[in-house]
């Protein structure tokens, strides 16, 4: 049975979080929160360790010069979408 949207937007709340050694639990992530600045206040160094783990988890690769890097990470709901759409099944 596939895991839900939600299943694996908990999941990638939980990367982020390990990844990252955050002081927030994956749960306190709002799902379409702001990634950068304000929301989680993450940086672009932040998002390269959370998309090299995405890329190894999920079998597919985050590029550093796609230029839809800034809308796939705009919020943990926009990379669970993109994760989804790509990952290998």
């Amino acid at each position: 049975m596939p895991e839900t949207n939600h299943e694996l937007q908990n999941e990638v709340a939980g990367l982020i979080v390990s990844t990252l050694n955050l002081d927030v639990s994956p749960e306190e992530i709002q799902p379409d929160a702001s990634l950068y600045g304000e929301g989680l206040g993450l940086d672009s160094i932040d998002i390269l360790e959370v998309a090299l783990v995405v890329s190894k988890r999920f079998g597919f690769q985050l590029r550093a010069d796609n230029a839809d890097n800034v809308s796939i990470f705009s919020s943990l709901a926009s990379l669970t979408r993109h994760i989804a759409a790509n990952r290998e099944k």
